[in-house]
């Protein structure tokens, strides 16, 4: 199966990009080389995007590192913690129901590598409070895989507004649309969005 290891294969998904539009050979060369972001995976890489679900990656960040403190960033430590401690680390009592459960429910985090991408995220979406955005995440990040692409992030919408020059920030149809001739190489072309995000913006859209 394939699987981003290394830039050299962020370069070969680019100049995929590159070939296939006209927008991305005008304005990739200038954002390259692009961040590899690949996650240990397992527990720790399904809760670092269940934390940033839905907040700023400073926010996040500050959650991540007040979990870590309070010995409450594995499996074990969370599955034992009340509402109350992960409230005190900033946890929103969804975000904290979510993790107990995750952690209590002993995923086969080797095995998921084994599984092509549609049934990957149909076992993580199967988890309490698990939907397809921070699956995706996971098989982008953690997995490596190459034409993932999380079509429901707000940052990649918002990139592909001011890319294309659109009239308003596409929703995760039409951003799955336009993302077609991307393939197989959709992850790379999430990372030049990012990418892209983080310059016209000056912040990061993802951790």
């Amino acid at each position: 199966m394939r699987e981003i290891r290394d830039p050299a294969d962020l370069e070969e998904g680019a100049a995929h990009l590159i070939r296939v539009c006209p927008v991305w050979a005008r304005e990739l060369p200038a954002l390259l080389p692009l961040p590899l972001r690949r996650w240990p995976e397992g527990f720790a890489a399904i809760r670092d995007a269940v934390v940033a679900q839905q907040i700023s990656t400073a926010a996040a960040s500050a959650i991540g590192g007040r979990m870590a403190s309070a010995g409450l960033a594995e499996e074990a430590g969370i599955a034992a913690a009340n509402d109350e401690a992960l409230r005190a680390v900033g946890l929103s009592r969804p975000k904290a129901r979510t993790l107990r459960g995750i952690a209590a429910a002993r995923v086969d985090w080797p095995g998921l590598r084994a599984l092509p991408d549609d049934q990957a995220v149909a076992v993580l979406t199967a988890l309490p409070g698990i939907g397809r955005w921070t699956a995706e995440i996971y098989l982008k990040f953690a997995l490596g895989r190459p034409d993932v692409f999380a079509a429901g992030d707000l940052a990649l919408a918002e990139a592909a507004r001011l890319l294309y020059a659109l009239p308003g920030r596409p929703g995760p149809a039409a951003l799955t649309a336009l993302a077609e001739p991307w393939r197989p190489w959709r992850a790379v072309a999430a990372r030049a969005l990012w990418a892209y995000y983080r310059v016209a913006k000056g912040r990061e859209g993802v951790r």
